[in-house]
């Protein structure tokens, strides 16, 4: 069992194009290699997952930028089942909207809840456009002590980089971080960046890209951490 391979499920429709699917499998192969484990992936188009997609043969849950996805529902079930089993999950970009979006559904309960780049005129628009576009930015980012991100980072201060036009919704933040989901890393400004679930092993979304520092070489503290719990949650096979 301690030698078999980590297996993680690449949530999201790859494109050979974007940026952070360039640096992912590079980030992995980084981070296999300092813990000396072999980690495998599988990229999950959200068009494939469905009711009967074997999402229980992977031990962690990586959902990937590029949204919206194909399928909104795919990506959602993949979450929920990341989030509702204590599977080790990172979202990045999109994954940390539709993480939102996820809670926001399943645990709060508001079943009206959606993205406001699909859906612009909902009332419960609980992801917005940023009052400054991140796209191909890099920005420095709080992070909040004791958390499993700084933890992870060993500091409290990071710079990362970012392609993002959305995020949480102002009007939504407070009722949305007010039990189980929290808020671990903020901008200068105030401004939600990264959140993370309590009672969960590792349950981490961020509106950045960390995996970007794997196309100069560098080891991505926050993608090492999630491959650490995923060691640590390996399930039988």
């Amino acid at each position: 069992m301690e030698n078999r391979a980590i297996r993680i499920a690449l949530v999201g429709d790859h494109d050979p194009q974007v940026t952070a699917h360039q640096a992912i499998p590079v980030a992995l192969g980084l981070v296999a290699e300092h813990l000396q484990r072999t980690v495998q992936f599988e990229w999950l188009a959200t068009e494939e997952i469905g009711t009967d997609t074997a999402l229980t043969q992977f031990d962690g849950f990586w959902c990937v930028p590029a949204s919206p996805y194909k399928s909104e529902d795919g990506a959602l079930r993949a979450i929920r089942f990341a989030r509702e089993q204590g599977r080790p999950f990172l979202g990045t970009c999109g994954g940390f909207q539709h993480a939102v979006l996820e809670y926001s559904r399943n645990v709060l309960g508001w079943a009206d809840a959606e993205h406001g780049e699909t859906s612009p005129e909902s009332e419960r628009a609980v992801l917005t456009p940023l009052s400054c576009s991140l796209v191909e930015a890099i920005d420095v980012i709080h992070l909040q002590p004791g958390s499993l991100i700084a933890k992870a980072y060993e500091k409290s201060e990071i710079e990362e980089g970012y392609r993002c036009r959305y995020g949480v919704n102002p009007q939504f933040e407070q009722h949305l971080m007010s039990d189980q989901l929290q808020a671990v890393g903020r901008d200068s400004a105030g401004d939600l960046r990264a959140i993370e679930l309590k009672k969960h092993p590792f349950f981490v979304a961020t509106l950045f890209q960390p995996e970007r520092a794997a196309l100069k070489n560098k080891t991505p503290p926050l993608v090492r951490a999630f491959v650490k719990a995923c060691v640590n949650s390996t399930v039988p096979g």
